[in-house]
């Protein structure tokens, strides 16, 4: 992976002009991250690309969770017309890796993750745009637009949206605060960091931020895409949550409303980065999603929702459906 031209005079400009730029994995979008090392320093350049990309909603939430006490990575130089952005380094411990290396530590690690949002939402929202009726609508529309086309699969897509229509009142009556929801609030973008004022964990990956239900981030969470956790982490960290928050009583019907939206979402992000954009290894996540999925579905609150599945997707279409695709 090639650094972008503009790097040198932009890390020149920023005092690090001497130093080796060496990639970094990427993510699910155009971004690009590079790991800078000066000697003993060591900082990372994000590269984002305009019209692509827009770094200056990274930044803003940045600040925002800096100032409030959590360990967001400090902006330490800025180009927004090359949308390039040298921000503090994390390191590599990333909760994934160890939790998966250290099975012992996992019940702790969560329980931090879970007390952390508890503490950023008793704070009040940041100054982003609402997570509102428009927003899901859009993003669980992705399955019908990617997905079902990918296995030749014709569906009823105003009955769909109709059944979301049906459903979402459950998030929007809520009596829930309207807190910052971080939107990829999952192992792989949360770090273990030595900062014990932040419960020990980096954050990353924020920039899509949304004002919105709590319940959101703790499904980001708990259902993860890209790493299996046991129902049973699942339930006892809904336990802590509601032990320390004191959510309203409706907090398990959005719970299980918020996790089919997002899982049906990413059924058909996963199935678009591979059509679109060429990254067939995130259909190996599918199974995983449409299980998830479909333990939302069972909730009495997403009946009209898993009555559409029921009539539109048969079982056949759906956990292995793209298997073929899959890289070996």
């Amino acid at each position: 992976m090639i650094p972008p031209a503009a790097a040198p005079a932009f890390l020149a400009q920023a005092g690090w002009g001497q130093a080796a730029i060496v990639p970094l994995a990427g993510d699910a979008s155009f971004r690009r991250y590079f790991r800078v090392i000066d000697g003993p320093r060591r900082a990372v350049l994000m590269d984002a690309p305009p019209p692509h990309e827009d770094p200056r909603p990274f930044i803003a939430i940045a600040e925002h969770l800096t100032e409030n006490g959590f360990a967001a990575p400090r902006i330490l130089a800025r180009d927004l017309e090359e949308g390039l952005v040298l921000i503090e380094d994390f390191g590599d411990l990333r909760v994934k890796e160890h939790v998966d290396d250290v099975p012992d530590s996992e019940g702790d690690v969560y329980r931090r993750a879970v007390d952390l949002l508890a503490a950023l939402h008793r704070l009040p929202a940041a100054d982003v745009p609402p997570y509102d009726r428009a927003v899901y609508q859009r993003e669980a529309a992705l399955l019908t637009e990617c997905y079902c086309p990918a296995i030749g699969l014709p569906v009823d897509e105003a009955g769909y949206v109709a059944a979301w229509d049906a459903v979402l009142p459950t998030v929007e009556r809520s009596s829930s605060p309207v807190v910052t929801v971080l939107r990829d609030y999952h192992a792989e973008n949360i770090m273990l960091i030595d900062r014990a004022a932040s419960h020990g964990l980096g954050l990353l990956d924020f920039q899509d931020a949304l004002a919105g239900h709590p319940a959101y981030d703790l499904v980001s969470l708990l259902q993860d895409a890209r790493r299996d956790v046991s129902p049973a982490l699942e339930a006892a960290m809904l336990d802590h949550y509601r032990a320390i928050a004191h959510p309203p009583a409706d907090f398990d019907a959005v719970y299980a409303v918020l996790g089919a939206q997002r899982n049906a979402k990413i059924i058909g992000i996963f199935t678009r980065l591979w059509k679109r954009d060429g990254k067939p290894r995130y259909l190996s996540y599918l199974p995983r999603m449409w299980d998830l999925l479909e333990r939302d579905l069972a909730h009495p609150a997403l009946a009209p929702v898993a009555a559409w599945f029921a009539a539109n997707i048969p079982a056949g279409k759906r956990h292995h459906a793209l298997e073929d695709y899959a890289p070996a």
